[in-house]
């Protein structure tokens, strides 16, 4: 009997715009409960969003609302997500309901009547951003290592939770379960943690500062961390649950999550639960992020995919399939208009849509619209049985074992096969064969049996179209799953296009996507030898060989200034000589306020960082003249710089001039 099933999302921050990613994570909650229900398991899905903290707060005030009138409209946002994207939750819970903060007050007040929380005083760097304390060595070029943005020096006292205590039991209890954090490498990356020192946690902030939150119940003058709040909703929100069987709801079955909060959930969460002795989900999975550019999507880069427009435009079944067959669970993907359209086209018009409209089609016109019965069954209609029924089970094993896009490409062999099939029998001229009449039946039979098990296969991911291809073969969607779904006499829905092909507009490319800027470190400093005011310089880029670049900064900065420091780099200008020496690129600079060049710093980018321009899908050429260059200006502008209008970015970092405010970059 298959094993019950509860599987949670991540709560989403309330202050997001719903993107890409927080659709990947539900969607993929909501396909696997569909399956373990397709499969027999009993199951439920709970998602939510996280509503407290001083981001919050700050927002709230803002917009000159309380806290709650901001997260009782904001969290909506997500709840017409979810519908629009036809998640079948079976509880969206709030970490400011009621019995959650509760539960949350409960949790605490336990731990520290078991000692495992205490009182000191602490000063540390506190990033807004991303609500925590950060060490000295942990900052990146004294700023926020998770966000880029400013920290601030915090001296005050707090409550932590001795989370160092259970560093070797949570050891222990990860190499012992090797499944219980998935993918491999991702628990390889905890594990890689865990071999520091594990620091105790902050999990309060002084009221003076933060008021939204819930209050410690051993203390007043303090509310809960976000973090240690939002972790404990996973268990609040089915306390005292239970399946039909009689079997709590807790442990999870499985913990949805994006690798950027692995840390939190592999570490934070797992060890709070070990101090209030409750057991850890069995398994933690940690999927990649979906890239735009090759760069982790971005609402403040503008690089951030909105799946209303695709919904909208292509159905949302179709988005669902793309997101679920295009991401192997674990890894990064990329997200592109070409490849959405692509993979439509070739799987659900071409393959699916195509064998089910010659089937339903032929059916309809030559048996009144019914399934027809039959006698005949030769062997190449036993052939597609035998491996219908195979991809029946190996589908299911492969989904089963999370590893969804292998069970979706497993289904699409079937769904190829039936096609190749109906190639080879031509079921069209076998209905001109009068003493042909009742092959030409088994043989739409067969191939409806076939495509009916590939529809009952992917309903869990399209839960509209695919009872609507049922019941064009005169299938109930409650039909139990295997061979033999139809029925003879059943009468059949009328034949439609479910996949229609879609027919991609030539999309004009965007010249600024031809332009690459990188970001460089300079990694050798000479004197040009046949030009007084040139440096040479050997440039690392990210690439496998230094790159050569003359400079004309020698009036501006010194050798020791250049070597070392961080550039932007204008990467594929067509190389030059100067004076007798090849230059492979261009840096960026600006003037300031007495005319002196100071170049353009790249920040916390990491060498060999491409940057995109605006919104647009770069394609970088490989060489761009200097002439192509001018044509649009570069511009000290307001939080970074302007190319073409549009400003330089790389995942929600920009480049800064320290120039006046519409200074030229050259």
């Amino acid at each position: 009997m298959p094993q019950n099933c509860y599987i949670t999302t991540p709560l989403y921050y309330v202050n997001d715009i719903p993107h890409i990613g927080h659709a990947y994570t539900t969607t993929l909650a909501d396909v696997l409960v569909r399956y373990h229900k397709l499969f027999g398991s009993e199951s439920y899905l709970m998602t939510g969003t996280d509503e407290h903290g001083q981001k919050v707060q700050q927002a709230a005030k803002t917009r000159g609302v309380e806290p709650q009138s901001h997260v009782d409209e904001y969290n909506l946002r997500f709840k017409q997500l979810w519908q629009r994207m036809d998640i079948q939750y079976d509880k969206f819970i709030r970490t400011t309901d009621s019995d959650h903060k509760a539960y949350v007050a409960e949790s605490l007040q336990k731990l520290f009547e078991d000692d495992e929380i205490y009182f000191k005083e602490y000063a540390g760097w506190y990033s807004v951003s991303e609500e925590r304390f950060f060490a000295e060595d942990e900052l990146n070029d004294g700023k926020d290592p998770v966000s880029g943005k400013d920290v601030e020096w915090v001296e005050e006292g707090n409550y932590f939770f001795k989370m160092g205590s259970y560093q070797a039991r949570l050891i222990q209890y990860i190499t012992d379960n090797p499944n219980f954090i998935q993918p491999e490498f991702r628990k390889n990356e905890v594990l890689g943690f865990l071999r520091q020192e594990l620091q105790d946690l902050c999990i309060s902030r002084p009221k003076r500062r933060l008021e939204w939150g819930i209050e410690l119940p051993f203390d007043k003058n303090y509310v809960t961390y976000v973090w240690f709040d939002a972790l404990l909703n996973y268990v609040s929100g089915v306390r005292h649950k239970k399946f039909s069987d009689g079997t709590p709801f807790w442990p999870a079955s499985y913990h949805l999550i994006g690798k950027d909060i692995l840390t939190t959930h592999a570490v934070y969460w797992t060890t709070m639960l070990m101090a209030l002795k409750l057991p850890l989900p069995q398994h933690i999975l940690a999927h990649g992020w979906w890239l735009n550019g090759g760069a982790k999507m971005s609402k403040s880069s503008g690089t951030a995919i909105d799946p209303f427009p695709y919904m909208d435009a292509y159905g949302v079944d179709c988005f669902r399939y793309y997101v679920m067959r295009d991401m192997v669970l674990g890894q990064d993907a990329s997200f592109t208009d070409a490849a959405f359209i692509q993979r439509l086209n070739s799987d659900l018009a071409n393959d699916l849509g195509n064998g089910l409209n010659r089937v339903t089609k032929l059916m309809a016109k030559h048996f009144d619209e019914k399934v027809p019965a039959y006698s005949y069954w030769g062997d190449e209609e036993d052939e597609l049985k035998i491996s219908a029924q195979a991809v029946l089970k190996k589908s299911k094993d492969l989904i089963l074992n999370l590893k969804l896009s292998h069970g979706i490409e497993e289904i699409f062999t079937l769904v190829r096969q039936v096609n190749k099939y109906l190639e080879v029998k031509a079921p069209w001229k076998l209905a001109k064969v009068s003493d042909k009449k009742d092959e030409f039946a088994s043989c739409l039979v067969a191939a409806a049996n076939s495509l009916a098990i590939a529809l009952r296969l992917l309903s869990p991911i399209m839960p509209t179209k695919c009872p609507q291809g049922l019941s064009m073969l005169g299938i109930s969607s409650s039909t139990e799953l295997g061979w033999g779904m139809l029925q003879a006499g059943s009468i059949l829905a009328k034949a439609e296009g479910l996949f229609p092909r879609i027919e991609q507009k030539k999309v004009e490319v965007n010249p600024l996507a031809h332009f690459d800027f990188k970001v460089a470190k300079v990694v050798e400093v000479s004197d040009h030898p046949n030009a007084d005011a040139l440096f040479l310089l050997k440039l690392n880029d990210g690439s496998e060989n230094p790159r050569q670049v003359c400079a004309g900064l020698k009036a501006y900065y010194s050798a020791e200034d250049m070597l070392n420091k961080k550039v932007l780099l204008f990467a594929n200008l067509k190389p030059a000589k100067i004076r007798g020496e090849k230059s492979m690129g261009m840096l960026l600079a600006g003037d300031d306020a007495e005319g002196k060049a100071v170049l353009v710093e790249p920040g916390n980018l990491a060498v060999g960082s491409s940057l995109t321009i605006g919104d647009i899908e770069m394609a970088p050429k490989s060489k761009v003249s200097f002439k192509e260059f001018e044509k649009y200006p570069m511009l000290v502008e307001e939080g970074g710089i302007s190319f073409g209008g549009s400003l330089l970015s790389c995942d929600g970092i920009y480049p800064l001039c320290e120039a006046p405010l519409g200074a030229s970059i050259h």
